[in-house]
């Protein structure tokens, strides 16, 4: 028994399936956050040293090319959340309830 008291937590712990699960997770947790920093981040850098190109209008109408990028960075950002979702409810649920099974 280590630190935890628990040997049921210890067998967790140690299971392969649930060190793929963690690797898995946090893999895909970090790289849609550096997605999301990228995106989010371009879109400031482009209001802070571009406001020009931001300021084009499009058509003949009053709105401009910024507005179409912000409302393409929420729909990323909603697009991100579902597919974290999607796989979550899928590949990650599956491994946890693995994990659990191996582990009574």
């Amino acid at each position: 028994m280590n630190a935890t008291g628990d040997p049921r937590i210890d067998r967790i712990a140690a299971s392969p399936i649930y060190k793929e699960l963690k690797h898995k997770r946090n893999t895909l947790g970090w790289t849609l956050t550096l997605l999301m920093l990228v995106a989010y981040f371009g879109y400031i850098g482009l209001i802070a040293f571009d406001k020009s190109f931001l300021a084009q209008p499009i058509g003949d109408g009053v709105s401009t090319i910024g507005i179409p990028i912000a409302i393409g960075l929420m729909v990323f950002t909603i697009a991100l959340t579902g597919f974290y979702v999607r796989r979550a409810n899928s590949e990650f649920d599956r491994l946890a309830a693995q994990v659990l099974e191996d582990n009574p």
